[in-house]
């Protein structure tokens, strides 16, 4: 079988991954020094968790876990059950309309059915429907018993009838229920974010957190969607959250959280900014309230389709003309943010959700310049909708400069979602940086360190047994002192050795033959430069 990866999935190569923790150290660093501490929670999870989170669209895109064993056990079980049940139907069916009673022994009809029901049928449930069946029609079926050929007729039909009316539909509703079979194949999920994981664990935990809580999480989730530059089915969040607080301050300090970590990274970036109170503003302002959800999904993605793009989504979403008219400024947006947020204020006198969305968009901006955070690091994108539905407040987006990639960080206010899991009145918000797209941009800006693979500094040249034993000690020594160094595993021709140390990138070949180990020396070639030198054991250990 010729070897293949799952498609959205890497390999990562010594480079790749050296580089990548570059990043991670730099967010990591950034990250404690704000106070934040670190979590981590299982890859999967229940998959009750997950759903009902992310939106209609986001719960298609979670990849769920197989049950193990034989999933579909209970439900053949039932099936057979049912298939047996189905049959009994009919002996009782066939029983009773087999009767040669009149129209004045009911009683005697009643009690036959009893006995029937007891014999052939034993779950409460199909046994009511069937009493209740037969006496409704008791004076029908007696009607029709002189003619032979047509009561014959009749009750095949009605049987039939009575089986695709009553009982098929009930097996249906009951057994092949969508919900109902995705349960009994699948119980668990991969991760598709750290945000509602990381609000299951407050749940679960709140009565030993101290508030506010401040935590980072550096892991891997998955998304099942179409794989493309910059968007994978595995990658790799950085979060940094605060729970149990509502101050704006706290959003303020995400701000510089970001523009701190990608200014060590060497990234220009812009952060835009929105609030989903605004969103809920403009909603009302185009008489759309009931929409709201149809119409921030089309609107997150203009940078992907455009104005014509989303214009046609919301058509199809059945948001009339005359609404879209009236939001028609959303795409003519300054570029100061300030400028666009004043422009609001006046859009929506008399609308409360959407003033409470500028005037708390306002704080963030106001102060974030009152601290020296330049304003052309800031934008109001009045568009910026984000697509997950547990977003309440401030929402953030941050793009790259001059690279034509899509967002490489995104995250916003939550203060609702620990509510889903029972425990109410604990704000929380959050932001994420895009570890992969992150790694695309620094790679296309060249800002990785050339040779950063290479973590060894010196290679010992292999000269037979008794020389690699004695080299082996000097290694054990840089070792214990941090200096990464390693033996060349064979006895081979020095021209193959110096082949594989030019190939490692390693700078530093060492030779230590017969002669060196007898004089207490050691010489060292930097494949470089060709400069060559031999000094004491004493010496190169020091």
């Amino acid at each position: 079988m010729k070897p293949s990866l799952a498609k959205g999935t890497r390999d990562f190569t010594a480079k790749e991954i050296v580089n990548r923790r570059l990043i991670i150290n730099t967010l990591q660093k950034n990250f404690e020094l704000f106070g934040f501490q670190p979590l981590e929670t299982p890859s999967f999870e229940n998959l009750s968790t997950l759903t009902g989170k992310y939106g209609e669209e986001g719960d298609r895109l979670i990849f769920k876990i197989l049950n193990s064993g034989d999933y579909l056990k209970d439900l053949r079980k039932e099936l057979k059950e049912n298939s047996i049940l189905i049959t009994n139907f009919n002996h009782v069916y066939d029983g009773m309309t087999d009767l040669k009673i009149s129209e004045n022994e009911f009683g005697k009809y009643i009690e036959y059915l009893d006995v029937g029901l007891k014999t052939f049928i034993k779950d409460d449930f199909y046994s009511d429907i069937l009493k209740d069946y037969f006496v409704k029609n008791f004076n029908v079926l007696i009607n029709n018993k002189y003619n032979l050929k047509s009561e014959l007729a009749f009750y095949t039909f009605e049987k039939q009838n009575f089986l695709r009316n009553f009982i098929e539909p009930y097996i249906d509703s009951s057994l092949l229920e969508t919900k109902r079979l995705t349960n009994e194949i699948s119980e668990k999920a991969l991760r598709y974010d750290l945000t509602v994981p990381f609000a299951r664990f407050v749940a679960m935990n709140h009565g030993q957190l101290t508030f506010p809580f401040k935590r980072y999480q550096i892991q891997p989730v998955w998304r099942a969607d179409r794989p493309q530059k910059g968007r994978f089915r595995e990658f790799y969040q950085c979060d940094a959250d605060v729970v149990g607080s509502e101050s704006l301050w706290q959003e303020v300090e995400l701000v510089q959280l970001y523009l701190k970590s990608f200014s060590e990274l060497n990234i220009p970036v812009t952060l835009h900014l929105n609030n989903r109170k605004i969103l809920s503003g403009l909603a009302e302002y185009a008489g759309i309230s009931e929409q709201l959800i149809d119409f921030t999904v089309a609107l997150d993605k203009l940078d992907k389709i455009g104005k014509e793009g989303v214009v046609k989504e919301l058509l199809e979403k059945n948001i009339s003309q005359n609404s879209i008219d009236k939001l028609d400024f959303l795409f003519t947006q300054s570029e100061n943010a300030l400028e666009n947020v004043l422009q609001l204020k006046e859009k929506f006198d008399g609308i409360e959700i959407g003033t409470s969305g500028v005037e708390e968009l306002e704080f963030v901006l106001t102060q974030c310049i009152n601290l020296g955070i330049s304003s052309e690091n800031l934008k109001f994108d009045i568009t910026l909708a984000r697509g997950l539905d547990y977003y309440t407040g401030a929402i953030f987006e941050v793009k790259a400069n001059n690279v034509a990639m899509g967002s490489i960080g995104g995250g916003g206010r939550y203060d609702n979602l620990t509510e889903v899991f029972g425990v109410k009145n604990i704000p929380g918000i959050g932001i994420s940086f895009g570890l992969d797209r992150i790694y695309l941009v620094m790679e296309e800006l060249g800002l990785f360190p050339e040779n950063a693979e290479n973590s060894v500094k010196f290679l010992f040249a292999n000269y037979g047994e008794k020389e690699s034993l004695e080299a082996m000690k000097i290694i054990a020594k840089l070792r214990e002192k941090g200096i990464s160094a390693e033996l060349y595993p064979e006895d081979a021709k020095l021209k193959k050795q110096f082949a594989y140390a030019e190939k490692k990138g390693i700078v530093n070949m060492v030779f230590y033959a017969e002669q060196e180990i007898s004089e207490g020396k050691i010489t060292i070639k930097n494949q470089e430069n060709g400069e060559q030198k031999t000094i004491s054991i004493y010496e190169f250990l020091a």
